[in-house]
């Protein structure tokens, strides 16, 4: 008698697992929260106050304290692999990494595939590392320079790194930093390929497919892959039917091919690289802007939180808010850029809303918009990331 092959079905379960991990506005500690359960399953103890970026992987969590000159590193226990006709989770509990990297002023850490690229704003140099490596605890760190200190970002792209440039033509006080002049292309041995690429006050960057792209005052750059002369690097212009204002942070589509990019403090801006004739969708907001995010899981939609407390979905294909709904108490955009303000983050199909005014993670339903329930952490809970997703647990 012949008996079948047992299938993937029978010898696997699915689940779906989320962590957020969430910075304190002001105290040295990173806590991490199970989702489902809205339980604190780890607490970490860091040098200073922290903003967090999390790598495309998933796998690791980078607590950046600029003013304590230091970066820590989290393994977030979650990994995911593809198998082809499914995905695999696999779950162990979150840690601190071994590795600490240190260097003057951290800002933008940025992972590309395996790359990871930390900037000193005041150190001149950029850290090159493989993310492999620093969850192996044998991190092999490269330094390039950046010709001067500036608050700039490099981002690892294939067998290039693009690098912003200071403009030292500008007399600064002293303290203070040079603005940025536009980009530059490096080889891996960081000799420079090309010539500088203009883009004034150069802020912002994302990825979404396989370009990269930058804010300027002129337009948004956008960043191609290209072959052996390097990558192709091309302007898209605000034109004139484009309000004053300009693009300084950007998130990129990860489903679809566009980015989604701040223009003034009351408009978000839908950008097309491939619409030559019409690259830009404005969208106006009701109050100033106080942090958004795209929806991976459902990549039509985008959200944004305003300072009267509601929270709006945005439609990136049709290029307007669809739906509204009140999940804060007004937070002003008045005061220091820092001051304690609610963030967003997507965990599936909810989006985590940091409240630090009531010491509060608020968990609200995508198509809803309305808060499902909410989860207590100690302190002003400030920057957050979330580490998850779902797949087949063998």
């Amino acid at each position: 008698m012949l008996f079948p092959f047992p299938s993937v079905a029978d010898e696997e379960s699915k689940t779906e697992s989320w962590r957020l991990f969430i910075a304190d506005h002001s105290l040295p500690v990173v806590h991490v929260v199970d989702l489902e359960s809205g339980k604190e399953i780890s607490r970490f103890d860091i040098d200073g106050y922290a903003g967090l970026s999390l790598s495309q992987s998933g796998r690791t969590v980078f607590a950046v304290q600029g003013e304590k000159n230091v970066v820590h590193t989290l393994d977030t226990g979650i990994s995911l692999s593809d198998h082809g006709e499914h995905r695999d989770i696999e779950l162990s509990d979150p840690k601190l990494l071994s590795t600490v990297i240190k260097g003057n002023k951290p800002g933008h850490v940025v992972t590309h595939g395996d790359d990871v690229a930390i900037f000193y704003d005041r150190g001149g140099k950029f850290d090159l590392l493989s993310e492999t490596d620093l969850t192996n605890g044998k991190a092999d760190i490269r330094a390039f320079g950046t010709t001067a200190a500036h608050h700039g970002v490099a981002v690892p792209m294939g067998n290039h790194l693009l690098v912003s440039v200071p403009n030292m033509a500008v007399p600064v006080k002293d303290g203070e930093l040079p603005p940025r002049l536009g980009l530059r292309v490096l080889d891996r041995k960081g000799e420079q390929v090309g010539q500088v690429e203009t883009c004034t006050g150069l802020h912002g960057e994302a990825t979404s497919a396989r370009l990269v792209a930058f804010g300027c005052e002129e337009g948004v750059l956008v960043v191609r892959p290209g072959g052996i002369d390097g990558p192709k690097i091309e302007m898209l212009a605000y034109g004139s039917e484009m309000p004053k204002g300009k693009v300084a942070t950007l998130l990129g589509g990860t489903s679809m091919q566009f980015f989604l990019g701040n223009y003034g403090e009351r408009n978000i801006v839908l950008i097309d690289p491939d619409n030559k004739a019409e690259p830009y969708k404005l969208i106006e907001l009701p109050t100033r802007r106080i942090d958004f995010v795209l929806d991976a899981a459902d990549p039509r939609h985008a959200y944004v939180l305003t300072e009267d407390g509601n929270l709006h979905r945005i439609d990136v294909v049709k290029g307007g808010i669809t739906k509204s709904g009140n999940v804060t108490e007004p937070y002003s955009k008045d005061g220091h850029w820092r001051d304690p303000r609610p963030r967003l983050v997507m965990a599936g199909n909810l989006i985590a809303i940091t409240d630090p005014r009531h010491s509060l993670v608020r968990l609200v339903d995508g198509k809803t918009l309305k808060e499902i329930r909410s989860i207590p952490v100690e302190g002003q809970p400030f920057a957050i990331v979330a580490a998850g997703g779902s797949g087949a647990v063998h």
